[in-house]
């Protein structure tokens, strides 16, 4: 196939996404505005009948000065990275970055090479001698993606550094995703393990109450989130990226970014967010107080986004990241912990990927991303 690039429009941006069953939230047009530090550019791909074929948000970090610029494409570009000749696809578009004054180019192509079943996790949270779920046999392999693993290094792609949880502007390498495909919200529950059934019934019993929220209530939305960010040692997000958000996916489509509030007597006491591109919707952020969480306002909350999902006619519902480490030493272990007692499943996806057009500046860079 013989592919043209070129910039695109929003228009034609979102036109082909909306054509897709799904794709990344982060490679929707609008996530250009809510990465407001960065500039952006929407990319398409036409084959020789002048029809789109993939796209990509671009975002362009500049180096303090000088007038060059850092290009990430995250969780992207959309395109068939199955194809045989990928070199095709991504020869163009490392030219045509390289003209935008582009020094280094990062992507994280949404590739999937092996996934884990609870049981499987399970199961090697058991065993000592595992430690990562690296250790662990996968329940699913891909050989596509170890293709397209190896086509990129060929090509002279660096594969980037391994990723934790997904916290910051670095993707997951790691994530633990719920498959609502051809199920019913009875299989759903039924793959839940006794504690979290036990736990929803609970938070049922205490009267919690999961109700959707506004753009208005993101102020106390932020409020849990800070308590959050002290209790677990992270720096939060400021309450003007969350607004930003809002009015940024939900001005593309309506129904791009949810909130959701658990209420006990009348007091939130947990939050969270959530996104929705086709039949892929995400947990992005979430949050709660540090009382009552004996009545389990996170389970509470979680079972209804599911059923809200599941609605939607979603096929996945994506929990996102999760550490690789299964030793209850290491500090994102909880995360695992918790996630795997919906009987979802782990993905490893093929993680985030360098191409150095100019070596010496993606070389200080990666010295300055270091020291900070």
């Amino acid at each position: 196939m013989s592919l043209t690039l070129r910039t695109i429009s929003r228009e034609e941006h979102l036109a082909y996404i909306r054509s897709l069953p799904a794709a990344s939230h982060m490679q929707v047009p609008a996530w250009g505005d809510v990465k407001a530090e960065w500039r952006t550019e929407s990319l398409g791909w036409f084959d020789t009948s002048g029809v789109c074929v993939g796209a990509g948000l671009v975002l362009y970090r500049q180096l303090p000065k000088v007038k060059r610029y850092l290009a990430y494409l995250p969780e992207g570009p959309v395109i068939n990275w199955f194809a045989p000749n990928l070199e095709e696809w991504l020869r163009p578009m490392l030219a045509h970055l390289k003209k935008q004054g582009a020094f280094s180019v990062k992507m994280g192509p949404p590739v999937v090479i092996r996934r884990w079943n609870a049981a499987a996790i399970k199961a090697g949270i058991q065993n000592p001698e595992v430690k990562r779920l690296r250790d662990v046999e996968a329940s699913e392999l891909e050989p596509r993606a170890f293709e397209v693993s190896d086509k990129l290094r060929r090509m002279g792609w660096q594969q980037g550094e391994e990723e934790g949880a997904g916290f910051g502007d670095v993707q997951p390498r790691y994530v633990f995703q719920i498959p609502l495909k051809d199920r019913s919200l009875e299989d759903v529950h039924k793959g839940f393990n006794q504690l979290w059934r036990r736990n929803i019934k609970k938070a049922e019993k205490a009267g919690v109450e999961v109700v959707r929220g506004s753009y208005d209530d993101l102020p106390l939305w932020q409020e849990l989130y800070e308590v959050t960010a002290v209790r677990d040692k992270f720096r939060p997000r400021p309450l003007a990226y969350f607004e930003r958000m809002w009015k940024a996916l939900n001005s593309e489509d309506p129904d791009r970014m949810r909130l959701y509030i658990a209420k006990h007597e009348g007091e939130a006491v947990a939050a969270a967010t959530m996104l929705i591109v086709g039949g892929h919707v995400w947990y992005s952020y979430g949050a709660s107080a540090n009382h009552k969480r004996e009545v389990r306002p996170s389970n509470a909350m979680q079972w209804r986004m599911l059923q809200d999902a599941q609605a939607l006619g979603a096929h996945v519902y994506d929990l996102r990241g999760i550490g690789d480490s299964l030793e209850d030493t290491d500090h994102l272990f909880g995360l695992i912990q918790f996630k795997v007692g919906t009987g979802g499943e782990a993905a490893e996806y093929l993680g985030e990927w360098d191409f150095p057009l100019n070596k010496l500046l993606h070389k200080a860079l990666d010295i300055y991303m270091s020291r900070r």
